[in-house]
């Protein structure tokens, strides 16, 4: 159920989570914003109004998340983290400590939502150090990214505590319903990344949607964002401009028709667009991430 929720001065819609836990619908993604730019980023977001920070240990920029939280002066629990452990990471041990050095970056003693991001490595190591950290305090919900079909149920039906959020590429263009109806009996909230598809699919000239926002005097991102998240979809934007940040969370100010959400329900199509995680190539590029993206110590 959505509902208005006051996060610090302003009123942020918001979802409820398996576990009563409250998260905006709409949120701040920082992957591949560099850490030269990502302090600066996430202080603007945060005073447009941003109440979601979206990070992980792979984006490289989780300090600098933290330093601009803690320089904002906003009240801890007026924001909400996520941040996601790494497949270097995986394991029950390695997990724990990933996750106590992601603590130590983001500057804070909790974590509001931490996800295991790809499904590859003992991701069931993982899930326990989550699950255990839960139930210590030092995370208020668990999930996961990137499972799809069954690897999410299998790992389901093998764990006490049920995934809160699944993190999945999710826009227009793929609007993950078969994915939704899996999840849905395990109470699991959809959170769509690349919601506005990285401006791929020459998203920003699709006629439907710029007709449908040029009838609501807003932008092709507004329309898209405003459908997804009257899906009960939650998003995570990026944008290293301030015009756009502020652009993108200004969306609760207008409704689309049924006729119009039956124009974007056809634009979906029955496959993601970017990337295919049962594609072995992949996999091997995933498991070797780290080698050829972190930042030289």
């Amino acid at each position: 159920m959505i509902k208005a929720l006051t996060f610090g001065v302003m009123k942020v819609q918001t979802i409820t989570l398996n576990n009563g836990v409250r998260v905006p619908l709409v949120g701040f993604g920082v992957y591949q914003i560099e850490q030269k730019d990502c302090e600066r980023c996430v202080r603007e977001a945060l005073e447009v109004g941003y109440r979601l920070i979206d990070t992980a240990q792979a984006y490289y920029n989780e300090a600098q998340v933290g330093d601009a939280i803690k320089a904002s002066g906003i009240d801890r629990q007026k924001l909400f983290l996520t941040t996601k452990v790494w497949i270097s990471n995986a394991g029950e041990d390695k997990a724990t400590k990933s996750i106590e050095e992601s603590l130590r970056k983001l500057k804070t003693d909790y974590i509001d939502l931490v996800l295991i991001h790809q499904p590859f490595g003992d991701y069931y190591g993982t899930y326990r150090a989550l699950q255990k950290m839960l139930q210590s305090g030092k995370i208020r919900a668990i999930g996961l990214s990137n499972f799809y079909d069954a690897r999410f149920v299998d790992l389901a039906e093998n764990m006490d505590i049920k995934p809160a959020v699944l993190q999945l590429e999710t826009h227009v263009y793929c609007q993950q319903q078969k994915m939704r109806e899996l999840i849905e009996p395990y109470g699991t909230e959809l959170m769509a990344w690349a919601p506005l598809v990285e401006g791929k699919n020459n998203f920003f000239n699709d006629p439907t949607l710029i007709q449908i926002a040029a009838s609501h005097g807003k932008s092709v991102a507004q329309v898209a964002l405003k459908y997804l998240t009257d899906e009960n979809i939650i998003v995570i934007p990026k944008s290293t401009h301030r015009q756009r940040m502020q652009e993108n969370i200004t969306i609760s100010d207008f409704s689309l028709t049924q006729e119009e959400r039956s124009q974007i329900r056809a634009l979906s199509g029955p496959k993601p667009l970017m990337a295919d995680f049962n594609d072995p190539e992949l996999a091997k590029f995933l498991l070797n991430y780290e080698k050829m993206f972190a930042p030289k110590s």
